[in-house]
């Protein structure tokens, strides 16, 4: 007896449109751009680094150099070495870097191209020149978004560079890929509470520097990297992200092997993270938080009661990097805008437990949560969703925003359609201030250009 053949019919799909991420080694570059004196490496081919250069020069408004081993056909069958240790010759030549950070390639990891090992060798071949600190990370883009690029980065420094020193007054402060201003901020945070921060990374000087009268090759600013070597003798690590697994992070490192407390709290974007935040704060300097962030907090306070006719019962796509995506989930819920999708392509696979655990309180039901998609599957979803507001960077305003006929609240990166996104404030009472005022006003504008008649007062 023959077995009937059933065939399963599929609707016609391209793998990925519009990817709603982007690759790891960009995002090593950025972590490597928060130290004094260092010049992001890519070990790979010299397309690599001019993408990635145009992609941070459009969002940070700031000349970035990015080096490369510049591989072509006879390197990729023979193997890069001879490249990557002329490259850094050049490097050390041309800029005087203090430290050299070197992030592979998907070409160098496909041709599997031992980094680690070609690192030692440059040392020891050149050993008689005084040579930069060297920090490696792998980095194909087939392993993950820039976000776990970036994460990677920053272990492979605390890694490479931290030593266990003799105890050191410094927090190390950990606060995931932020704006300059959320960085600018969170110094001022810790200042205020008396806390010696130790930021890792800080661009916030490198990509938002003061105008130049003559081109600068390495603008000042960054981490000094005798603060980085101190970071085995902190007397804490802050860490932010509720997605981060702390077996893959520079926090959870340095807790392992020198045994330094590690606080793992979610972003501070809104009222109830930032509270969390605080407390810490408090823990760790002993004292109540200063009058000037009681006041912030009182006036963001009274913001969402004067604010929340406007947005009561509106609806919000989120999308972006997850821990981002998390905060945003958590400030919208306690603003009174229900978000009904938050979706990202990264594939922690800690997205959907991190949005209940900040929504859960608040929300009867909670949001729709997709991870690894891209733009085509969030469009596709929001579209059926009909919501009232897209939060994201500005990779989603074609397909969502304009498609949908909703108002796009930009966050994160990238920003390449609108001017200062260097200075976008997320994090604190004061990023929640901002955040939330630029909500209600969008949500304003468009009931105002909506009206036949239009409302000189609302």
């Amino acid at each position: 007896m023959s077995v009937p053949t059933v065939k399963k019919t599929l609707d016609s799909f391209v793998s990925t449109t519009n990817a709603c991420k982007m690759c790891k080694p960009l995002g090593a570059a950025l972590a490597f751009m928060g130290i004094e004196g260092c010049v992001p490496f890519l070990h790979g081919s010299q397309g690599c680094a001019t993408y990635m250069r145009r992609y941070v020069i459009s969002h940070f408004r700031e000349p970035v150099d990015i080096a490369s081993s510049a591989l072509g056909e006879k390197s990729a069958i023979h193997g890069g070495g001879p490249n990557l240790k002329l490259g850094l010759l050049n490097v050390m030549k041309k800029y005087g870097a203090g430290v050299i950070g070197v992030a592979s390639t998907c070409l160098t990891e496909t041709i599997g191209d031992d980094v680690s090992m070609l690192v030692k060798e440059f040392r020891k071949e050149f050993a008689d020149l005084p040579l930069p600190e060297v920090v490696h990370v792998a980095t194909p883009s087939y392993g993950g978004t820039q976000a776990e690029g970036f994460q990677a980065a920053l272990r492979a420094v605390a890694d490479q560079l931290a030593e266990d020193r003799r105890t050191s007054p410094q927090i190390n402060v950990l606060p995931g890929f932020v704006s300059c201003e959320d960085i600018r901020h969170l110094k001022d945070v810790f200042e205020h509470f008396g806390l010696d921060a130790a930021i890792l990374p800080d661009y916030s000087e490198r990509l938002d520097a003061p105008a130049q009268a003559d081109y600068v090759k390495i603008s000042e600013g960054g981490l000094p990297v005798s603060r980085i070597k101190a970071m085995g003798g902190a007397r804490a690590s802050i860490e932010f992200g509720r997605t981060l697994d702390p077996a893959k992070t520079a926090g959870g490192l340095l807790a392992e092997r020198f045994g330094v407390p590690l606080y793992s709290l979610g972003m501070p974007v809104g009222l109830r993270e930032t509270d969390a935040f605080f407390a810490v704060l408090e823990e760790l300097s002993g004292r109540a938080a200063p009058r000037r962030h009681e006041l912030a907090r009182g006036r963001l306070v009274d913001a969402y009661v004067d604010g929340h006719k406007y947005l009561s019962g509106k609806t919000a796509v989120i999308y972006g990097e997850e821990d981002m995506a998390v905060g945003l989930a958590s400030f919208l819920a306690e603003i009174g805008v229900r978000p009904l999708l938050v979706a990202s392509g990264g594939e922690s696979g800690r997205l959907t437990r991190a949005v209940s655990e900040v929504t859960a309180d608040i929300l009867r039901e909670p949001p729709e949560v997709r991870q690894g998609v891209d733009f085509y599957e969030i469009a596709a979803r929001a579209r059926e969703l009909s919501p009232d507001l897209v939060i994201g960077n500005s990779k989603g305003y074609r397909v969502l925003a304009r498609d949908l006929n909703v108002p796009l609240i930009r966050v994160g990166f990238p920003i390449h359609d609108r001017f200062g996104a260097q200075r976008v404030q997320h994090l604190g009472y004061a990023g929640a201030q901002v955040l939330f005022d630029r909500i209600v006003n969008a949500v304003i504008d468009r009931k105002q250009t909506d009206s036949d008649i239009g409302y000189g007062y609302i």
